[in-house]
């Protein structure tokens, strides 16, 4: 059985992922839609496992 923090993880990393090849994310001082919604997802993951009384590791 997954543990709740799978997804928590995998978004997470799904974020730095992007950051590091995403072009304009490079180029410009602030990150591109993409990459803000990857982290509104991380956010609301991280945010839920905090309200159900997982333990969210940063």
């Amino acid at each position: 059985m997954p543990s709740p923090e799978d997804p928590l993880q995998q978004a997470r990393a799904t974020y730095e992922h992007h950051l590091d090849v995403c072009r304009q994310c490079k180029a410009h001082a602030m990150p591109c839609q993409a990459a803000k919604h990857l982290l509104r997802s991380y956010n609301n993951l991280r945010r839920g496992a905090r309200r159900s009384g997982g333990l969210v590791r940063e």
